[in-house]
C-alpha cells in the first residue's frame, strides 16, 4: 500500500511541470527563441564595448520589451477587425432570419460567407453542425474559439434561441450588432489616444538612446563616472525608473475586459454529438 502511494506521488511529481517550465509559460508569447538569442547577443556586445555590466542587462531587457511596448499594437488591431467581423456576421444572421429561415439553416448559410477575420472559426462552426453536433454545443465551441466577451453576448443569445425557441431573435441580433459596433468605435477612440502616447514615448526613447550612443562614441570621457561601482548603481537606478515608467504607461493603457458570459471549454473536450439543432 505504501509502495502504491509512493508510486502515485512520484507520478504526480513527474506530471507536474518544473519551476523553469512554469516561468517559461508565463513569458510573453512574442518572446521567441530567436528574439531572446538576439537580445542576449546585443546585451553581450553592449557590455563588451562599454565594460558596463549594467549596460549589458539593460540592453537585453530593452531588446526584449521595447519593440512590443513602443511598436504598433497589432493585437488591438486584430481584435478590432474580429469584432467588426462579428458585427457583420450578426447582421447577416438577422437578415437571413428575416427571410423566414431557421436558425440552424441561417448559421450554415452565413458561416460560408462570413468575413475573413472570423472565417476559420465560422468554417469550424459549420463543419461541427454538418457533422451532427447540436447547435448549442457548436456555438459554445465557437465562443471558445473566438475567445472574446463581446462574442459571448451574441453566442449566448443564439444558444438561448436554439434551446428555448426564443421569438423576435432577428431584432435582438440587430441590437447586438449595433452594440458591438459601438464597442468597436469606443475601442478605436481609445487606441487613437494610446497611439499618441506611444508616439511621445517613442520619441523620448529614441532621443535618450541617441544621446547615450553619441556620448559613448564621440565623448567617452564624459561618461567615465559610470566606470565605478557607484556609477553602475546609478545607471541601474535610472534604468529601473525607465522600466517603472514604461510599466505604468502599459498599465494605464490596458483595457479591463468584462466578465465572460460563457465559460471557456476545457482543453481536449468536444461538444456532444447529438442532434437537436433548431431547424
Amino acid at each position: 500500500m505504501a509502495l502504491g502511494y509512493g508510486a502515485a506521488r512520484r507520478g504526480e511529481r513527474e506530471d507536474r511541470p518544473g519551476f523553469l517550465h512554469r516561468v517559461i509559460a508565463r513569458l510573453p508569447a512574442d518572446w521567441t527563441t530567436r528574439r531572446v538569442v538576439i537580445a542576449v547577443m546585443a546585451g553581450f556586445v553592449a557590455g563588451a564595448l562599454t565594460a558596463w555590466p549594467v549596460a549589458a542587462v539593460l540592453t537585453t531587457v530593452a531588446m526584449l520589451t521595447l519593440p512590443g511596448l513602443l511598436g504598433p499594437d497589432r493585437a488591438a488591431v486584430r481584435r478590432t477587425e474580429r469584432m467588426e467581423a462579428l458585427a457583420a456576421w450578426t447582421e447577416m444572421l438577422r437578415d437571413t432570419l428575416s427571410a423566414a429561415a431557421g436558425l440552424e439553416q441561417a448559421v450554415l448559410a452565413t458561416a460560408d460567407i462570413a468575413p475573413a477575420a472570423l472565417e476559420p472559426e465560422m468554417r469550424k462552426l459549420a463543419a461541427a453542425v454538418r457533422s451532427g453536433y447540436s447547435l448549442p454545443a457548436a456555438l459554445r465551441a465557437l465562443a471558445a474559439d473566438v475567445d472574446d466577451p463581446l462574442a459571448d453576448v451574441v453566442v449566448a443569445a443564439l444558444i438561448t434561441a436554439a434551446e428555448q425557441q426564443a421569438s423576435q431573435l432577428a431584432p435582438l441580433l440587430g441590437e447586438l450588432a449595433e452594440s458591438v459596433r459601438e464597442q468597436v468605435a469606443m475601442r478605436q477612440r481609445i487606441d487613437a489616444g494610446r497611439a499618441s502616447v506611444r508616439t511621445g514615448v517613442r520619441v523620448t526613447v529614441i532621443v535618450t538612446l541617441g544621446m547615450t550612443l553619441g556620448l559613448v562614441v564621440f565623448n567617452r570621457p564624459y561618461l567615465d563616472p559610470f566606470n565605478t561601482w557607484t556609477g553602475q548603481v546609478v545607471m541601474a537606478v535610472v534604468g529601473a525608473l525607465f522600466a517603472a515608467s514604461f510599466i505604468y504607461l502599459s498599465a494605464v493603457g490596458r483595457i479591463d475586459e468584462p466578465v465572460r458570459l460563457i465559460s471557456p471549454v476545457p482543453a481536449g473536450s468536444a461538444p456532444t454529438a447529438e442532434q437537436g439543432g433548431t431547424s
